[in-house]
């Protein structure tokens, strides 16, 4: 076995053999083949351990046994305790969830503080099996049945390739020594009883199952492949880039057949779940929105607008009489001149006497208006983002400076008359919006 895992690190992982790399371990037979196997190939390796205090004295067994099996083969250890059930109450969750939850994040932190390149665990093709199966109970698409990727961003699974039959051999005939877990016995866990009754009595209905699967595994990443690349044809053909958004035209996406599969795979790596939303949205009214985590998805008219959210935790920010304040979501200069040439959009010049700074930095609020140069009177902000055309997405992040309650320039777009240089002016403010 250690040849063969030589040979897999240097054909599909061969990156891992000159970084630094954390290795999962619980002290269970899987971690410590892995363990061992890592050593005896040469890596550069710390064993990670998780002590959830769920078995009382196993759990303080389990922890003890790592840390002097890393003593003897002279490897770095990184241990930490959690108090996985008071988290799970907290997060209203499983104690699986919190503990997996608890897991990951600590090794994040590990690799963000200590310079670990990778995260090894020692998932093997039964344990691939078994989330197909949960997955499939559940229902799910392709991407559930795919199981357990080999890599997944930092976090790399090497022993995928290899059943728990062949690691549990490998132990026993290398003498490596492993801790017994026992709630991995306790058939009121999901997994536990897929791997203890059903994956049985599959191995017996062939005595190749677990290869067969294997394979079909295969077949599935390669149609995976296919529906992917098509995807991004897809995008490429109806995501119209914009300055801040993408716009995609709905009659396009209309012709898409099956239409859930293609709403599924343009949208699902902007974290949209919601499918029936999405495809509710298509025949919405204007202004309807459905929101990720981290992007808003509108319906405009005749297209969809995908965007990414904006976190507006302080909608006001100062400019004082040489420009916006650091952090600012655009940048101003201010600055004093003898006169005033014909503008570009991004400058205006204005009657300093008719300013109290600090100036204010705002977005647009219901009710706002202002005098728009060039025209007669008065004019509501929602009525002239409606004569200029503009999106819902553009108004969203549309700024506006205002002198007190007043709104001197709708950046960008149109001056404020009040603010006009006069034949009176005494002191001319030169304002320009830095693109």
């Amino acid at each position: 076995m250690l040849a063969s895992f030589q040979h897999h690190i240097a054909t599909t992982f061969p990156f891992l053999t000159d970084a630094r790399l954390l290795v999962a371990c619980s002290g269970g037979v899987d971690s410590m083949v892995l363990a061992q196997l890592c050593v005896q190939a040469g890596l550069d390796v710390t064993l990670a351990h998780c002590n959830f205090t769920l078995r009382g004295e196993e759990s303080e067994g389990d922890e003890a046994f790592v840390r002097h099996w890393a003593e003897v083969h002279h490897v770095a250890v990184e241990t930490k305790s959690f108090n996985t059930k008071a988290y799970a109450a907290q997060q209203r969750g499983s104690l699986q969830m919190a503990a997996r939850t608890l897991r990951y994040h600590w090794f994040r932190e590990l690799t963000d503080n200590q310079g670990f390149a990778y995260v090894l665990t020692a998932h093997h093709a039964d344990d691939a099996l078994e989330t197909f199966l949960i997955n499939l109970s559940r229902g799910t698409g392709i991407d559930g049945l795919l199981g357990i990727p080999a890599q997944q961003g930092n976090i790399i699974r090497p022993l995928l390739p290899y059943s728990q039959e062949a690691i549990v051999a490998y132990a026993k005939a290398k003498k490596i020594a492993w801790r017994e877990d026992s709630s991995n016995k306790e058939s009121k866990y999901l997994r536990n009883t897929i791997r203890l009754q059903l994956v049985p009595q599959l191995k017996a209905l062939h005595p190749t199952f677990l290869e067969n699967f294997k394979r079909t595994q295969q077949h599935l990443q390669q149609t995976q492949s296919l529906l992917q690349h098509q995807f991004e044809q897809c995008k490429q053909q109806l995501f119209q880039e914009r300055k801040d958004h993408f716009a995609i035209d709905i009659q396009q996406l209309l012709q898409l057949k099956p239409l859930a599969l293609y709403l599924y795979g343009l949208f699902r790596d902007y974290g949209f779940t919601a499918w029936r939303d999405i495809q509710h949205l298509l025949t919405a009214t204007s202004g309807k929105q459905v929101h990720s985590k981290t992007h808003t998805l509108l319906k405009d008219r005749t297209h969809l607008l995908l965007a990414k959210r904006v976190a507006k935790e302080r909608q006001v920010f100062w400019v004082s009489e040489t420009g916006t304040e650091e952090g600012a979501p655009v940048t101003l200069t201010v600055e004093p001149v003898a006169i005033a040439d014909k503008a570009p959009q991004n400058i205006i010049y204005v009657d300093k006497a008719k300013l109290h700074f600090p100036l204010q930095l705002r977005s647009w609020q219901k009710g706002d208006y202002f005098y728009p140069f060039g025209l007669q009177g008065k004019k509501k902000l929602s009525k002239f983002f409606k004569d200029e055309r503009m999106t819902l997405l553009s108004k969203a992040s549309q700024w506006l400076l205002c002198s007190g309650d007043a709104i001197i320039w709708v950046i960008g777009k149109r001056f404020d008359a009040r603010f006009k240089v006069e034949a009176s002016t005494q002191s001319i403010v030169k304002i320009t919006h830095i693109l």
